[in-house]
């Protein structure tokens, strides 16, 4: 009997594994690709479980690390065409969907879903004056008090300047931000700081379960994280040099920024005057102040993009990308990711790709970028 000689053909064998492998590979990334869209499509259709998941430290995932050791590296790497470390994977959020109201999206009402919210209803109704003490309370999270002044109409901020009566109010603790969750340490005396507002206005109130709460605020505070990505370009002074204060300052100026009390430089929308990105020490112990350089010098500055603080994350990273490219030239520096590698286009497209994902997350989860929840969330 006579052999086929392609089955003893070696170059033929190897084309036949490798379709074999092709196929394979094709079937399992369309099972993959298919079980990733069903599980985002039951994410969008899920509310936040309150679930008694253990005390977790939160971990804020960023795309710049601490500043690397200048003395532990030589220079600066060659550029290479590849996703910069920067670059998160894909974003995967939890299965948790914020729902929300226009009027709690703007911040115009109590928004239970980010906070414990406690309605007092006043036997008469109460004046200001009367919430002196509620209003002077610290707590350990952020906490509002709102109020109508008649039934059916719009909530509105209560603080010590506000006149007038109120017929219903309304205490709102924040349940997570970055500082992490609300714990029964910050829960329990918020509610007892309501059960003596009421027993002092007289007002009916309905207590809140404080371990629910708090198991509430550990899922919210998870599923933030997730979320909560913030852009860094460095620029490095070619050959190790360094940047002079003066000329730093001058270059920060004339690009549009303006030093902030807080230790950076700030690039600040013209219409509103809110901060869109700012302009940071590379040396992250040496804040800026308008003393500090006129003697400071330092090896390079870092763009910072706070993606869900911001209104249109897309349109502000591409504005930020631009105004390090151009300051990377006049102060005749290199643009590099964490680990001092140039980053080249390709890579800003990619990482340009995971802000837009970052911001459709937030818009799904009912969160908008730069609006009043996630100012909250994120601050």
């Amino acid at each position: 009997m006579s052999t086929n000689p392609l089955l003893t053909n070696p170059l033929f064998l190897a084309l036949l594994a490798a379709g074999i492998a092709l196929v394979i590979g094709v079937l399992v990334y369309n099972w993959l690709q298919e079980r990733r869209v069903r599980r985002r499509l039951e994410a969008a259709s899920k509310l936040p479980s309150v679930s008694g998941a253990g005390d977790a430290d939160r971990v804020e995932p960023q795309f710049r690390e601490h500043a690397p050791d200048l003395s532990q590296s030589a220079g600066i790497d060659e550029a290479v065409d590849e996703l910069p470390r920067v670059a998160p994977e894909p974003l995967e959020p939890r299965s948790v969907r914020v729902p929300a109201t226009t009027a709690e999206r703007s911040g115009a009402a109590p928004d239970p879903d980010i906070e414990c919210v406690v309605v007092l209803q006043p036997q008469q109704p109460v004046p200001t004056s009367a919430l002196a003490g509620a209003l002077s309370a610290q707590l350990g999270k952020p906490l509002r008090w709102l109020g109508r002044r008649g039934a059916g109409s719009a909530w509105l901020a209560i603080d010590s300047a506000s006149s007038g009566t109120w017929h219903e109010i309304a205490a709102c603790l924040l349940l997570a931000n970055r500082a992490g969750s609300a714990t029964r340490a910050d829960i329990d005396p918020f509610v007892r700081l309501v059960a003596q507002t009421a027993s002092a206005l007289p007002a009916a109130y309905a207590s809140p379960d404080a371990a629910a709460e708090a198991s509430r605020a550990e899922e919210l505070d998870r599923f933030c994280a997730d979320l909560d990505v913030q852009i860094g370009l460095t620029i490095l002074k070619s050959e190790l040099g360094q940047i002079a204060g003066t000329r730093l300052r001058g270059v920060a100026e004339a690009a549009g920024f303006r030093i902030n009390p807080g230790g950076f430089f700030e690039y600040l929308q013209e219409e509103t005057g809110v901060p869109l990105y700012t302009l940071q020490n590379y040396k992250t112990d040496q804040p800026f102040s308008v003393e500090s350089l006129r003697m400071l010098s330092t090896p390079g500055v870092v763009f910072l993009l706070d993606v869900p603080r911001v209104v249109d994350p897309i349109r502000v990273f591409d504005h930020m990308r631009l105004a390090a490219k151009r300051m990377t030239k006049t102060l005749e520096g290199v643009l590099v990711d964490d680990n001092r590698r140039p980053i080249t286009d390709a890579s800003l497209a990619a990482i340009r790709e995971q802000v837009q994902a970052t911001a459709v997350a937030l818009r799904e989860a009912h969160i908008d970028p730069g609006g009043p929840r996630a100012l909250r969330l994120f601050g």
